[in-house]
């Protein structure tokens, strides 16, 4: 505790990342459709005088939808974020952010031009300082306002199409629960109608790039409210876990000694309070989330519904998730057979990728196993289990990207569930990212796995990877255009042959053998080089 009280002094609110900018959260903003605010550095939208970014028209995907979503225009999130604005700042370069006073992800320096990359490690490898630091920097994150992000309190229809703005403070951690929650809600439809086939986040393609960044934003904020910019979000590992091992005072909270579904007074978890989890009463109000208390974090892990998910993954089951060779099939949503993401995800059975949702399989199979606040989808986030948790997933998906060295086309780019093709901005953040852009390995957004981790490549290695993948891409065409044009050259070198010969026949001035046998040699070289 004594390091959070530390983390109160010492910390300097900075530009964080979520939904709604602070500068834009007004009756000009939404009624110009216009989110360009200025850069701090000089004073202009988008930092425009000093080349960081313009203030540009969206360019929204034209990329047709799939069937699970039969409305259009009912919903704030259709074809984020244009409902609320149609421009907004587009960065250049290595800049990034709503103002472009950031760097992208990998990048750090003044101008952006400088390489990081940071390694997120298993939690139970963290020392007891490292590992304290991070609890307290969690504690520290629940209690400190964000300072550049608000939340919207009312849909685009209750803000009367924008000239009666509504928004609301919130802290930096319920920041990250509330955008979870925005994603995955259910569309109001008026009066006590809603539609609950709608997930933003969640049972689609969009599932793995959507989450990973979620995390580099949450990272990413912990670093500037604290100062280190070396932090990291660990991991917990819970292959062939046999229970909860993270269930302790000592880390993210042990049971209460009393009431089994509330955490141990021991923990500073326990003080927590949720917010987003009464989704029935937000539908019969038709309203949004608003962050207010709900009540103590809930958990009581392994006294789940033994029937739905009967034990954590294993470490098979991951592996046969690996295998699978596919990113996406079929309906592309939670009844896709053979697909890597939904087996993952865990609509799919972890042994035979078949769809199976009655069941809750690896991603599913943790939250559920929870038995608490993790396991409701819009709240789950409340927990800071959820972190550990998806960093883990996350770094199952780079052990297929890695794998399997996808090419970007292999994400879909049409047909997807709405909000989940390839083109599409992911709901809610802003500044604005597509799916496709995650769709990477991690290296590449700078961070990595400790697990994972692989030999470090010189820079002759590092510039021929690109030329090598592009050549993986083209073997098969190139060992078929091979194949092909030694069939050719040995047909013309048997006429070339062919006509020496004859030639050689009606000229005595010439040494038919010598010849002959000096030219097969050329030939037999050429051809097989």
């Amino acid at each position: 505790m004594s390091l959070f009280a530390m983390g109160f002094l010492l910390v300097i609110l900075q530009p964080s990342a979520g939904q709604f900018p602070r500068a834009c959260a007004n009756t000009q903003s939404l009624l110009r459709k216009e989110c360009c605010p200025l850069w701090d550095g000089d004073g202009s939208p988008c930092g425009e005088r000093s080349n960081r970014g313009a203030c540009q028209a969206i360019l929204l995907s034209q990329a047709p939808l799939g069937p699970q979503f039969p409305f259009s225009g009912v919903d704030d999130r259709e074809d984020w974020p244009s409902v609320f604005y149609n421009r907004t700042c587009k960065c250049k370069g290595n800049f990034m952010g709503f103002s472009c006073g950031e760097c992208k992800f990998g990048f750090s320096g003044l101008n952006c031009t400088e390489r990081r990359l940071r390694t997120r490690r298993n939690i139970f490898q963290l020392t007891n300082s490292e590992k304290d630091k991070f609890l307290a920097y969690l504690n520290l994150a629940k209690n400190t306002p964000s300072q550049d992000y608000v939340i919207a309190t009312g849909t685009y229809t209750q803000m009367n199409n924008g000239s009666n703005p509504m928004f609301r403070n919130i802290n930096v951690y319920d920041l990250f629960v509330w955008m979870h929650y925005y994603a995955s809600r259910d569309t109001l439809l008026g009066g006590s109608n809603v539609w609950r086939d709608i997930d933003f986040a969640h049972e689609a393609p969009g599932f793995l790039p959507w989450h990973r960044v979620f995390l580099l934003l949450w990272e990413s904020e912990i670093q500037k409210i604290t100062g280190d910019e070396n932090f990291t979000i660990p991991y917990w590992d819970w292959r062939d876990a046999e229970d909860c091992v993270v269930c302790t005072d000592e880390y993210m909270g042990g049971r209460h000694p009393t009431n089994p579904n509330l955490l141990s007074p021991a923990s500073f978890f326990s003080s927590w309070q949720v917010i987003c989890t009464q989704s029935e009463e937000y539908n019969s109000q038709q309203s949004l989330c608003n962050a207010t208390s709900e009540g103590p974090l809930l958990r009581n892990p392994g006294n789940n519904d033994k029937s739905r998910t009967p034990r954590l993954p294993s470490s098979a089951e991951v592996e046969f998730c690996l295998s699978l060779t596919q990113y996406e099939s079929g309906s592309m949503d939670k009844m896709a057979n053979y697909s890597f993401r939904n087996t993952l995800e865990g609509f799919a059975d972890p042994h035979t990728a078949i769809s199976n949702i009655s069941q809750s399989g690896l991603h599913n199979a943790l939250h559920i196993y929870m038995n608490g606040s993790m396991s409701q989808v819009q709240g789950s986030a409340n927990d800071p289990i959820f972190i550990l948790h998806h960093a883990f997933v996350d770094s199952i998906f780079e052990q297929w990207l890695r794998r399997h060295r996808p090419m970007l086309e292999v994400y879909p780019a049409a047909n997807a569930p709405i909000g989940h093709n390839r083109e599409n901005y992911m709901v809610p953040f802003i500044p604005l990212y597509r799916n496709g852009e995650f769709f990477i390995p991690s290296r590449e957004l700078g961070y990595d796995y400790e697990y994972l981790q692989e030999p470090a490549l010189d820079s002759f290695q590092e510039f021929l990877i690109p030329y090598l993948e592009q050549a993986r891409q083209i073997w098969p065409w190139l060992v078929g255009a091979a194949v092909i044009g030694g069939i050719v050259t040995a047909i013309l070198s048997g006429l070339v042959l062919a006509c020496k010969k004859k030639r050689a026949g009606t000229s005595p001035e010439i040494q038919p053998l010598l010849t002959e046998s000096e030219d097969y040699n050329n030939i037999s070289y050429q051809s097989h080089f």
